[in-house]
């Protein structure tokens, strides 16, 4: 590696597996110092121990609930104090629950904007001074295609209403951020296999086939794929992009 990010430290959310352990995984391996969190533990503990495997620097802190002002809050200081400063935050985690409209609970809704969106706000709120403080910095929120397209495969409407905010959120931060030189930018995927999406990709009598028919790359993305483009924007490759929202789907945003 380059050394991208060396001398960095790196924020992510949700490093227990998939896009969040990718991300922890490249960036390290770019000299940055990574502190991330997630819900559960045990899958967090491996994160770390992965990275620091490699010779990388990696903390972490578990359980988290993000989608808590005072959760949210309480993580950002930790990572602070134990990094020192914020150079990158990495928003990444997330957790949904689907339904067509006419099924759909307030609570599934409610849920699902709570750990998509608000917990997006929540973090990004508490980082900012650190942000500031360090002269200036970069965003990179996690996205989706279902932001700006409807799902045809699945009903995805609370989802891609939240991930919808995540890109409006994006854009107003490159206004506010720019005088303090913080970059704000998105990474927009589309179906990516993780932990959480392989059962349904390898079920015979899922929707696989029909989905990565609409994928004129033909094959799924995986979490390293979604790094890359995270790694670009966290780095200083990328000083002058800030309102950039970056497709990782396999041009599967082209087809519709």
């Amino acid at each position: 590696m380059n050394g991208r990010l060396e001398g960095m430290t790196v924020l992510v959310t949700g490093t227990g597996g998939g896009i969040g352990r990718a991300t922890a995984l490249l960036c390290a391996r770019e000299g940055a110092h990574v502190v991330g969190c997630d819900l559960n533990p045990g899958p967090s503990d491996e994160t770390v121990a992965l990275v620091r495997a490699e010779g990388g620097r990696m903390d972490a802190i578990a359980p988290v609930d993000l989608s808590t002002p005072e959760g949210a809050t309480d993580w950002v200081e930790r990572a602070a104090a134990l990094a020192g400063r914020v150079d990158v935050l990495v928003n990444n985690a997330s957790a949904i629950r689907f339904g067509p409209i006419d099924a759909l609970s307030y609570e599934d809704w409610s849920f699902t904007m709570r750990n998509e969106l608000d917990l997006v706000f929540l973090v990004t709120r508490a980082a900012w001074p650190h942000l500031v403080a360090a002269g200036g910095g970069s965003i990179v929120n996690i996205a989706s295609i279902s932001a700006s397209r409807g799902a045809w495969f699945m009903p995805q409407n609370a989802h891609g209403a939240a991930k919808g905010g995540v890109l409006a959120l994006t854009y107003q931060l490159v206004i506010e951020g720019g005088p303090h030189g913080i970059r704000a930018n998105a990474v927009s995927p589309a179906m990516t296999q993780t932990p959480h999406t392989t059962p349904m990709l390898e079920d015979p009598d899922g929707p696989a086939e029909q989905i990565l028919s609409r994928v004129p790359l033909r094959r799924w993305g995986q979490p390293e794929d979604v790094a890359a483009a995270v790694l670009f924007l966290a780095s200083p490759e990328s000083r002058h992009v800030s309102g950039a929202n970056i497709p990782v789907d396999g041009g599967a945003a082209v087809v519709g």
